[in-house]
């Protein structure tokens, strides 16, 4: 199940992206739903908020490690919450590693295309909504102690 979620979220974010990269360069803004929800077109060669512009290998070292650690964990599984949740983050860290290793300017360097923004936030997309859900997800898990092995401790 980890896998399967993973790669519809990378299918997502992967066919988005190139959707708004055939089509919005040099485009202005779309406002949608009376500003509620604007696309941009931004390539990010950071982190959330742009943070580490200078850092990209880094991240892309960070994304093949959770991927790693994602997939070996999931060999364990037998929460389906949990799989959903490891699935969702698996492939969103999957889909921002993709454009790192892909595009420009290079291997390890690749800027991060994003197009989803709400007011009063940075610009974000498919996969970063995939993580933040994830990370959500598992916090809440974790709090109602849903273990990985399908058990649920209460204390």
């Amino acid at each position: 199940m980890v896998l399967v979620v993973a790669a519809v979220v990378l299918i997502l974010d992967q066919a988005s992206k190139a959707i708004v990269v055939a089509t919005r360069p040099g485009e202005a803004p779309v406002e949608l739903l009376g500003g509620l929800l604007t696309l941009t077109y931004v390539r990010n060669p950071g982190a959330a908020f742009s943070i580490g512009t200078g850092t990209t290998w880094v991240f892309t070292i960070i994304a093949a490690v959770v991927a790693v650690v994602i997939v070996r964990t999931s060999a364990r599984l037998r929460s389906l919450p949990w799989a959903l949740a490891l699935g969702a983050l698996l492939g969103g860290s999957l889909g921002n590693l993709s454009d790192r290793i892909f595009r420009a300017p290079g291997v390890a360097r690749g800027y991060v295309v994003d197009w989803i923004q709400l007011p009063h936030w940075p610009v974000f997309n498919v996969a970063d909504m995939a993580i933040v859900g994830a990370a959500v997800g598992m916090v809440l898990l974790s709090l109602a102690g849903r273990e990985l092995d399908g058990t649920v401790h209460r204390g």
